[in-house]
């Protein structure tokens, strides 16, 4: 009987001793975001025997079955989407806004402005050579806002080009890090602490590439994750051991293209579905002040070739180039601005064709344009702030579901640690009672 005590105090003292080593490390991990709470599985030993055809069975202590992780694979998923979700909404935002800022410090508007403002200036005395050169430093003004603003642009595609990039050189390196773990898993011991490190790392893996491109998963009964990018019927990335890698390509009219091993690979969310989006409406806005510049061009050189210059001739173009990246002044001299109607004579005072001028730019002119660029443009950033807010309030909630549900609890950590200590010297109470009792025994005999 004492024997039995002792066996029964050792198998439960090592039993408690494991649980209190499986909740230190729970309780030194409370702020790792990627830790899953552990706890020791127990079984109860039954020793059986018996003599002749008479079977026994008799109580023999307590048996650690192994690491128990808690997990839940709907609560990760749901964790992996919104954060899919959130990323696309960020990386979108931050094109819309560092696109916002070219066109804003460039100041297109207030210079499209300041120039309708030289013109009329310039009707209350024509033939004013001060004046006429102040006309032509604010044209020339204007030409150069197109330039600083194409350039911030430039500088704001070629930052989301190399964010894709480098996204997608980390996204085809954790897919490999995901295939070893695969390997990993399937080599551990089911119930070991290795095996539950590796589900923590596999976890951890496939929330980074989450943030990178939406995922769609399938495990399999040791732990191993099959992955597709673009969602279900998107393209296999991680199988087992083998892992594919993602390749990108820009094409001249702002698109973004995917693909893996030669197939196009669409992506709806992520981190590098938002950044192509960005792409595209950096390349969109680009067209539209193409259109604005070459609206500018075509009212003032029509203006122009309408008019008569105080030489009695006729006017010469005053903008060169066709859109925002190569418009120019071609007049040399503010004398060249035919402030005149055709038919006047030299040094005419009359500024009717100034003044169909400066209305041709009033008239749904390039003012307007340009504030109705900025409009859309604000009103977009606007739209999507308010729906990354949202997709963040939900990926947030997602979140502290599941830490709630997989993370460490430091109060119940505090009482299991009481626990599993009385737990552990109870047993060794019954083995010192089961030493006594046989050292009474030896004794009576």
């Amino acid at each position: 009987m004492s024997g039995n005590l002792i066996t029964i105090g050792k198998s439960g003292a090592s039993a408690a001793r494991a649980a209190l080593e499986l909740t230190g490390q729970n309780i030194a991990n409370a702020g790792n975001a990627t830790y899953a709470r552990r706890t020791l599985g127990q079984s109860e030993v039954v020793a059986t025997g018996g003599i002749g055809l008479s079977a026994s069975s008799a109580l023999s202590g307590v048996r650690a079955d192994g690491v128990q992780r808690t997990q839940s694979l709907f609560l990760q998923n749901e964790v992996r989407r919104t954060n899919s979700d959130v990323s696309r909404a960020d990386a979108e935002l931050r094109g819309l806004k560092n696109a916002e800022s070219a066109i804003e410090q460039a100041g297109i508007y207030p210079a499209i402005v300041n120039f309708e403002a030289a013109l009329s200036q310039l009707v209350s005395d024509p033939l004013d050579g001060a004046l006429r050169a102040n006309a032509l430093e604010s044209a020339n003004t204007l030409t150069q806002t197109f330039a600083i603003a194409t350039e911030g642009m430039g500088v704001a595609a070629d930052e989301l080009r190399f964010d894709v990039e480098a996204g997608v050189t980390e996204f085809n390196t954790l897919s490999a890090e995901l295939a070893r773990t695969n390997i990993g898993l399937a080599r551990s011991q089911e119930g070991s602490a290795n095996k539950a490190a590796l589900l923590d790392q596999r976890d951890a893996l496939l929330t980074r590439m989450s943030g990178l491109a939406n995922l769609s998963t399938e495990f399999d009964s040791v732990g191993r994750v099959a992955v597709r990018a673009g969602g279900a019927g998107g393209q296999t990335i991680v199988s087992g051991a083998q892992a594919a890698s993602i390749s990108v390509a820009f094409d001249g009219a702002g698109n973004t293209e995917f693909s893996v091993g030669g197939t196009p690979l669409v992506l709806g969310s992520g981190s590098l579905a938002g950044q192509a989006q960005g792409l595209r409406h950096i390349a969109d806005l680009s067209n539209k002040l193409d259109g604005l510049a070459a609206q500018l061009i075509e009212r003032g050189n029509t203006a122009q070739a309408a008019g008569i210059t105080p030489a009695g001739t006729q006017g010469q173009p005053l903008f060169s180039g066709t859109n925002a990246r190569d418009i120019g002044i071609a007049l040399t001299s503010g004398a060249g601005l035919a402030t005149a109607p055709a038919g006047a004579s030299a040094n005419s005072r009359d500024t009717g064709n100034l003044t169909a001028f400066i209305a041709a730019m009033d008239d749904s002119g390039p003012a307007k344009s340009a504030d109705r660029i900025l409009f859309e443009l604000s009103s977009a950033i606007g739209g999507r702030t308010t729906t990354r807010d949202a997709l963040r309030t939900i990926a947030d909630t997602a979140g502290i579901a599941l830490s709630a549900e997989t993370a460490v609890d430091l109060d119940a950590e505090a009482a299991n640690l009481l626990r599993f200590q009385q737990a552990f010297q109870a047993n060794g109470r019954i083995i010192q009672v089961a030493a006594d009792i046989f050292d009474t025994l030896l004794g009576i005999g």
